[in-house]
């Protein structure tokens, strides 16, 4: 059974409390086990964490007894504040579904992980919770580090287990083995409020919020040289021309390139902009994803390699140290990055980041490098006339290449 709906959207509450959640989108549903995966199947809800996996199908993996399911909250992607918005904004959404995936799956104990700020929201809905009597099971809040890689699956879990918090070998899925050995289901935040309406107004309801054939809606951040920025709900299929038009209001004359998903995401350049859509199929073509759904606006006033540069070098800064390629491989291509965007001179070192990203790829023990030579690939690509100016010395947006030391 289904709910009716005018305006039912991920951040359509005026209030974050219980009563204005209630009054808006109803009680939270319970039907028996099964049907919630069916509904996602026919939904076509993807995960909303960055790999944008199909959420019936990572149910359907659970296998054993005594699962355990987390809600991974933690944000560590600089330029994404959608989960934090959301749990301040919609927690009990957020709460709704982790119970609704909990009462799936069997399981008895929920986790919720995220930022000690976001935390402050989520006890204050918790207690609404039990003062308005509502039987489910416990959900322990675990406190995420800040730090690019604590969102992880396998580094949620191990901060949970009372671990460092980095990746770990990611051989054994964690719906087979996670949490102390336990079969875990860990789903982002933003993913678990989209379970919450779907389960409320049904799966054609959520597929006609999409545009172009695609389904449902997303949480994006909008930064950069705009005039809007922030978290707002997009329908999924839009061109990103339109998106960037619509939603951020760019304050540039013109645009350079877009840059979507966040630094493990990829640029876009200005030009592709009108035919490509906000879906993981349009974006795979120009070498970008939703990724940590992320809208940055690059115009002409700044250097897209300088801005690549300083985003490697945080990423090779923020590895968890424990591989080859977060050791040794990472720093050098920052490095060789940042010659090319910030020092002039004949022999700069193009050939060697392309070695280096090759020599990178696959090796690492999680997916931090991978997604970092992605990103380094993305740049040395739209940034091609940069490349060559860059190489005399120059620079578009008209300040000189220092020299080489």
């Amino acid at each position: 059974m289904t709910t009716e709906s005018t305006d039912a959207g991920l951040l359509a509450a005026c209030s974050p409390d219980l009563a204005t959640h209630t009054a808006l989108h109803g009680h939270n549903p319970r039907s028996s086990r099964g049907t919630l995966s069916r509904q996602l199947a026919d939904a076509g809800l993807l995960g909303k964490g960055g790999a944008a996996f199909s959420t019936a199908r990572k149910l359907d993996s659970v296998t054993g007894r005594r699962v355990v399911v987390i809600a991974n909250g933690s944000e560590g992607e600089p330029l994404s504040d959608k989960d934090a918005v959301l749990l301040e904004r919609a927690p009990h959404l957020v709460l709704d579904g982790l119970q609704l995936v909990a009462h799936e799956c069997g399981s008895g104990e929920t986790y919720l992980y995220a930022g000690s700020q976001q935390l402050h929201f989520l006890r204050n809905a918790l207690q609404e919770r039990r003062t308005a009597g509502l039987t489910e099971p416990l959900v322990t809040l675990v406190a995420s580090p800040k730090t690019f890689i604590s969102g992880e699956t396998s580094a949620v879990v191990g901060t949970i287990e009372g671990r460092a918090p980095i990746p770990r070998d990611r051989s054994v899925h964690s719906t087979v083995a996670g949490l102390n050995g336990r079969p875990t289901v860990v789903h982002n935040v933003e993913t678990l409020a989209h379970i919450a309406l779907i389960a409320r107004y049904g799966p054609e309801w959520f597929r006609t919020r999409g545009l172009g054939g695609a389904s449902g809606t997303t949480l994006i951040t909008l930064s950069g040289d705009v005039t809007v920025s922030g978290v707002v709900e997009i329908p999924m299929g839009i061109p990103l021309d339109q998106l960037v038009t619509q939603y951020s209001r760019p304050d540039t004359p013109s645009i350079r390139a877009v840059l979507v998903g966040g630094f493990h995401g990829g640029w876009v350049d200005a030009q592709d902009l009108p035919t490509t859509t906000m879906t993981t199929t349009a974006l795979a073509t120009v070498g970008a994803s939703p990724g940590a759904g992320v809208i940055h606006v690059l115009g002409h006033a700044r250097c897209g390699l300088k801005t690549s540069a300083d985003i490697v070098e945080y990423l090779a800064d923020q590895s968890a140290r424990q591989c080859g390629p977060c050791i040794n491989g990472m720093p050098r291509m920052a490095r060789a990055l940042s010659d090319i965007a910030y020092r002039s001179g004949a022999a700069h070192p193009q050939e060697s980041i392309r070695y280096l990203a090759d020599l990178i790829e696959g090796r690492g023990a999680c997916k931090h490098p991978d997604g970092t030579v992605r990103f380094v690939r993305s740049s040395l690509r739209i940034f091609q006339h940069d490349l060559r100016m860059h190489a005399a010395g120059a620079c578009e947006v008209g300040t000189r290449i220092g020299a080489a030391s």
